[in-house]
């Protein structure tokens, strides 16, 4: 597939605002690729916009930003952007202060919630709720808590009550080896929503509204930071990072440090980078 080859230097010259993947473009299992950090201090240094933009709902922002910290990866919070953090955003939209809230996951992240107003609450089977978030897959008995709150569903829908239903990170599954994989919030929310649709055939609109890539709400937040589109998207998977920059209007470079390769690149237009990057080195 005949995609253009660029440097990440190249890319900054180009674009006024640089987004970036954390896993599989900054870091890694082991700790920060190679040219990670370096790249970080030149953008401030130049004083380039750049976010860090990661599906990642399993824990608080500022949690996130200290174990990049940790790693070596040294940024600011102002410059990381979470599907988690997200939450604080959409709860205002939708005048969800005060709700009722029941959040799967740790409880680390359930305090987006409750800093955007929300009122976190118990889950057992009689619990009245105006709000799900499903943040992770873990935290919590899988089957046993999967299974309560779609109790929880049926008997409030069935009562006529309206339930927020919102997914900060929509992937389906994730590598915990290079042999072995999991499912991800993405799923569990699938479950439910399968569920409901048996249900009730009749409500389509029973969805999770979904915040992470590849939906714009991520990108959205990046650019109400920065009031700039000239953006480019790297990273390193299709169906999220490459994906939601097209849709999003904006252009996107597939690096090869991570998850996806050429070679598994679909011919379908959206998930089609406008670049192919070897590394963040310079």
């Amino acid at each position: 597939m005949d995609i253009p080859q660029t440097t990440i230097l190249e890319l900054i010259s180009r674009y006024d605002v640089i987004l970036l993947d954390a896993y599989g473009v900054l870091l890694q299992k082991e700790g920060v690729f190679p040219g990670a950090q370096k790249l970080l201090e030149h953008l401030q240094s130049q004083g380039k916009p750049y976010f860090v933009v990661t599906n990642d709902a399993s824990k608080h922002l500022e949690t996130t930003l200290q174990s990049y910290l940790a790693k070596g990866l040294n940024l600011q919070a102002k410059n990381l952007i979470t599907s988690a953090s997200l939450i604080l955003g959409h709860f205002q939209q939708k005048n969800l202060k005060g709700a009722r809230c029941l959040v799967l996951g740790p409880r680390d992240v359930a305090r987006h919630v409750e800093e955007a107003g929300g009122v976190l609450v118990s889950i057992e089977e009689d619990a009245q709720i105006d709000a799900l978030v499903i943040c992770d897959e873990d935290g919590y008995p899988f089957v046993e808590t999967v299974d309560t709150t779609l109790t929880i569903l049926f008997r409030m829908f069935d009562q006529g009550r309206d339930v927020s239903l919102i997914l900060p990170n929509p992937d389906l599954i994730y590598p915990k080896s290079k042999t072995s994989f999991g499912i991800t919030s993405g799923s569990i929310a699938l479950i439910l929503e399968a569920a409901l649709q048996v249900r009730y055939p009749n409500h389509t609109q029973r969805n999770f509204v979904r915040l992470g890539k590849p939906h714009p709400a991520i990108f959205q937040e990046a650019y109400r930071r920065c009031g700039n589109k000239n953006m480019v998207m790297i990273g390193d998977q299709v169906t999220t990072d490459i994906h939601g920059a097209n849709n999003f209007g904006i252009d996107s470079a597939l690096i090869a440090t991570g998850v996806s390769s050429l070679l598994q690149l679909s011919s379908e237009p959206s998930l089609r980078p406008t670049y192919f990057l070897e590394s963040l080195l310079f």
